[in-house]
């Protein structure tokens, strides 16, 4: 049984209205060990073996990620890697004279990863939602969308850059909704707002508006 519960969406329109979406109330985290102990439970398959390949799996998906290819596991889905620069390069910029970075000055900084529709069927024809008895914690109402957006425009003028916990203390919103509505921010061409980096180091920087 999975329960769920009904939380805010950001209104960047400032429209008043409140937008509710369905998100799992609680995820606990199987691990490695209680995986194999589910597939061994319910197949043909000894625990050695089990653990041997998921460990062979691990390591191969490391290698060819490693040279540049993406892994397609039938009916999961597909894991790319992803780039970004060491944490302490500065950005290339274009044109010459400029900065520019070579391979010492990037990494490996994520795996995207893709599911399969035969996963997300799967987990549909097994999952049995229940309504969450409790109520889900709410963001706080004390600024509007345009006083939030002002507070983060100043605080990108005194500081280099802005992160979603920063955000989150400012203006007392929930993690979901303070990212959700940043991002909203940064693909606003007027917000003075913009995005940097990838996965869990992206943050927001100051973006200079330019008038025609």
């Amino acid at each position: 049984m999975a329960r769920y519960i009904m939380e805010e969406m950001p209104d960047i329109q400032g429209t008043g209205e409140r937008i509710l979406y369905p998100k799992l109330a609680r995820i606990e985290q199987v691990s490695t060990e209680d995986l194999i102990y589910e597939i061994t439970s319910c197949s043909g398959f000894n625990r050695g073996v089990v653990e041997g390949v998921l460990a062979e799996v691990a390591i191969e998906m490391a290698y060819l990620m490693a040279n540049g290819k993406s892994v397609k596991l039938d009916g999961i889905g597909t894991f790319t890697p992803s780039l970004t620069l060491c944490s302490d390069k500065e950005r290339e910029k274009p044109g010459e004279g400029e900065t520019h970075r070579n391979a010492r000055s990037i990494m490996v900084g994520n795996v995207n990863f893709r599911v399969e529709k035969t996963m997300i069927r799967r987990i549909n024809e097994r999952c049995d939602l229940e309504r969450a008895p409790w109520k889900p914690r709410r963001s706080s109402k004390k600024y509007s969308s345009e006083q939030r957006l002002a507070l983060a425009v100043k605080y990108l003028e005194h500081h280099p850059y802005l992160t979603v916990r920063e955000y989150q203390k400012m203006t007392g919103l929930l993690r979901t909704t303070a990212t959700e509505e940043l991002r909203q921010w940064a693909k606003q061409p007027d917000s003075g707002i913009g995005i940097d980096g990838w996965g869990t180091h992206r943050i927001y920087i100051k973006k200079v508006v330019t008038s025609l």
